[in-house]
């Protein structure tokens, strides 16, 4: 027998022994993943057995040009797409740092975190519809979820935009948006409230998503009882289930050790996503995991005798086996040969990534050996060295740390001394830190020739007749000029598209450019924040709107473990360029002026950080990160909307720069470091302050990440030789950040003759009302009298105390 037809899917003999190959060769690879653990070559080890079978199913039906967005069991379906060799899954294991031995993360993540690479080396697109495609996995449970819509969505726009489908732009992303993405969840991360509201949001948007649960019963050690009402996921999600003349999901449930249900069954979900833009749940039930959780415990110590009697005869490849045999596609015989095969390869494989890794290295192990040589005998009575020499030379298995630390430890020893292998420890030392810095510290932002701080600033440029004008219209007439001129820009938000936002930025376009481009969303900030993330990843400039400020943590997860280290946690291998817009500091009320600076920048390292204190400002950075390919997210002021400004003669070519502060008022008494809302408050109050003989140079920083790249805020301080850091943060938030920035980075104490001061807000959240506001953030007041009483300590006759 050579093909066979089961349901409407035909089976040939080549395909399903290949098939039983990949899952074997699989199955090996993660018991003796977990071994080499358990020897000490790696860390940590997490693996995909017992989902192996139903990963050859989907992997059947993805296509080049589909997306994975999955989590850390899918080692089958990224070896059967070809995602991924058996070496490169142990240079994972084992943290191998050359992207060309470990192309997912080059060792900066755990072993089963994959990827493929969307990018070449010089940070341009490759080709993604002529590959197989896998986004960079995170750990985070349901972590997945948000990118998967996004991922999705794309198709949905590359179809129904025409004029953007037929783009020489779109030609590298998708063929008429004919692209599946395919997300995996585990049983337990089904509890997520990203993962409910991915499932809702795709019903609502009809996009060709398909999720497939792998739902082995337990969540580490807990069981489904205690994970979801009626122990069942799919039972769960009905009321998702899309019936006659309603959007909606198709929802499938298929046991994990039915090879050919499962294929049958993604054939149909496959084909109904690809052809209508269905979106589909596949529950796969009665998974087994064979060798527990993870390296970190033994799952016999919450499993019965009996679920592991079960687990061991309904193994999915076992099953598969059983299968193969009964239908007559190979004998027993024949498989015995093909596992014995596979255990070699898989056994060669591992060989071959152990000794790159180790013969990676070498070079820094033998250099610190023959300087530790070289140490001994120039000290020869220091017993210190001669032991830490000794330690270096019986290290097993030796890591850079192991060279680097004996070496750090000797210049300690030899601190004393200035024999020649001093000097030549402290050059290989710099030489190693270079070296090491791009091994494990490159590519938190871009490095290609789009890089944002690459982008050529612009002026804006002004007339005598240039009209003042409200800063709404500033922002919509330059949203205007971006949607005509870029097919790939679309923008997404609660009321950004009837009504074109709350506070008018968007006004008209919507009924202009179409609903496909400037799009209404319901109220889910993560996944908003998801569908631009997927759009991204898949060549498309989104705009991505959170409402406010305040409301940003619904989607802090995902902008911190997903967005923000997105190329570094790939080394330059995939890009997601997403502004998001939001509007912050101060308005009305204890949701709604929130300025909660500190909290987000230091969980955003990875995106820039623009805080501009008009909408000229910020129409210049949409601007200058539309043309860079990194994301950015850009801080409105919440007040300044209805401000007058003068409308640039230029303003669709306006490109604010990066980094760069802006001295806004020039002094020479008090430098004073603000940005936002707090700039006109600042403003206002150094007027007062001239009055009284005061001179204050206020600087705007404009950005907080990147942050003063050329270090103006020192060379302003060098004129004054006083600092004060001004922000609507709450006490030691964003000032003690700007402080350590100046004061600590850029060594500006020395030049400081008086202590530096910050201004802040109250230790809570601003309260309602003018006098709420009054109270809780700084104001003019505070602002006069803290600069009065730092020129009073130096000059009390001049300026005599207020009070």
């Amino acid at each position: 027998m050579t093909t066979k037809q089961i349901s409407d899917y035909i089976f040939n003999k080549e395909e399903v022994v290949n098939d039983l190959r990949i899952a074997i060769e699989s199955r090996h690879a993660s018991l003796i993943g977990r071994k080499e653990v358990f020897m000490g070559k790696a860390k940590f080890g997490i693996f995909g057995d017992g989902k192996e079978v139903p990963q050859l199913a989907m992997a059947k039906f993805f296509q080049n040009g589909d997306f994975r967005s999955g989590y850390y069991r899918d080692q089958t379906f990224m070896f059967a797409i070809g995602g991924l060799s058996i070496q490169e899954f142990y240079a994972q294991l084992y943290a191998h740092t050359d992207v060309k031995a470990e192309p997912s993360s080059a060792g900066r993540c755990m072993n089963g975190h994959f990827s493929t690479r969307s990018l070449n080396d010089d940070g341009s697109w490759k080709n993604l519809t002529a590959q197989k495609n896998s986004s960079s996995d995170i750990s985070c449970t349901a972590g997945q979820m948000p990118r998967l819509v996004g991922l999705a969505y794309a198709s949905k726009l590359y179809r129904e935009n025409k004029e953007l489908g037929a783009s020489e732009a779109a030609k590298n992303f998708s063929i008429n948006g004919n692209e599946v993405a395919f997300g995996t969840i585990g049983n337990a991360s089904s509890a997520e409230g990203m993962f409910f509201e991915a499932i809702n949001a795709a019903g609502v948007l009809n996009i060709p998503m398909i999720t497939s649960i792998w739902d082995d019963g337990y969540g580490i050690s807990v069981p489904n009882e205690y994970q979801m009402t009626k122990n069942s996921v799919s039972e769960v999600l009905k009321g998702f289930q899309k019936e006659k003349n309603t959007n909606g999901l198709e929802i499938f449930t298929v046991n994990a050790w039915d090879y050919p249900a499962l294929v049958n069954t993604y054939k149909k979900a496959v084909e109904l996503a690809r052809t209508n833009h269905t979106p589909a749940i596949i529950h796969v039930q009665e998974v087994t995991q064979p060798q527990g959780h993870s390296t970190s415990g033994s799952h016999e110590r919450y499993k019965s005798a009996e679920r592991l009697q079960w687990e061991d005869d309904f193994d999915c490849v076992k099953k598969m086996k059983e299968w193969v045999i009964k239908e007559g596609y190979a004998t027993q015989e024949e498989i015995d040969v093909i596992d014995a095969e596979s255990l070699e390869k898989v056994k060669g494989q591992r060989k071959g990534a152990w000794d790159a890794f180790k013969q990676s290295m070498k070079v820094d192990f033998d250099d610190a050996v023959e300087l530790m040589n070289r140490a001994c005998k120039s000290a020869p009575e220091n017993n210190e060295i001669l032991r830490l020499s000794k330690q270096l030379k019986k290290t097993i298995n030796p890591i850079r740390k192991d060279a680097i630390s004996v070496i750090r430890h000797t210049l300690r020893e030899l601190r004393f001394s200035n024999v020649p292998v001093k000097s030549d420890m402290s050059s290989w030392l710099e030489k190693v830190r270079e070296e090491n810095h791009e091994r494990y510290s490159s590519y938190l932002y871009s490095e290609s020739d789009e890089a944002a701080l690459k982008i050529v600033p612009n002026a804006p440029v002004y007339t005598p007749n240039s009209p003042m004008v409200d800063g709404r219209e500033i922002m919509q007439s330059n949203f205007d000029q971006i949607f005509a001129r870029d097919q790939r820009v679309f923008a997404i938000g609660e009321d950004v598209g009837k009504i074109g936002d709350v506070n008018q930025g968007f006004a008209g376009l919507q009924e202009k450019y179409s609903e496909t481009r400037i799009t209404d969303t319901g109220i889910r900030e993560t996944t908003i924040l998801g569908q631009g993330i997927g759009a991204a990843l898949r060549g498309l400039r989104p705009i991505i709107e959170i409402q406010y400020l305040d409301y940003i943590y619904y989607a802090l997860t995902t902008l911190s473990d997903d967005l923000a280290c997105l190329q570094y946690r790939t080394k330059g291998g995939h890009k997601a360029p997403v502004i998001i817009r939001t509007r912050g500091h101060r308005l009305e009320g204890v949701w709604h002026s929130g300025s909660p600076i500190a909290a987000l920048l230091n969980s955003l390292r990875g995106i820039n950080f623009l805080v501009p204190r008009n909408m000229t400002r910020a129409a210049g950075f949409y601007n200058t990160m539309l043309k860079s390919d990194e994301p950015a997210l850009i801080i409105e002021c919440l007040n300044g909307y209805r401000l007058k400004e003068k409308m640039p003669e230029n303003l669709s070519e306006v490109c604010t720069p990066l980094g760069i502060p802006e001295v806004i008022r020039t002094g020479t008494d008090i430098t004073i470091v603000t940005y936002g809302s707090m700039c006109r408050i600042v403003m206002e109050a150094a007027e007062q302050l001239a009055k009284v003989g005061i001179s204050m140079e206020v600087i705007d920083v404009q950005t907080l990440l990147p942050f003063d790249i050329k270090e103006m805020i020192k060379e302003s301080i060098k004129k004054t030789n006083r600092v004060i850091f001004a922000d609507e943060d709450m006490p030691g938030g964003t000032t003690g950040y700007l402080m350590q920035q100046v004061i600590d980075k850029q060594q500006a104490f020395e030049y400081l003759d008086s202590q530096p001061v910050c201004i802040a807000a109250m230790p809570h959240r601003p309260a309602y009302s003018t006098d709420g506001d009054y109270f809780s953030k700084p104001n003019a007041d505070d602002v006069f009298e803290t600069a009065y009483a730092m020129m009073s300590e130096v000059d009390p006759d001049s300026f005599p105390n207020l009070f």
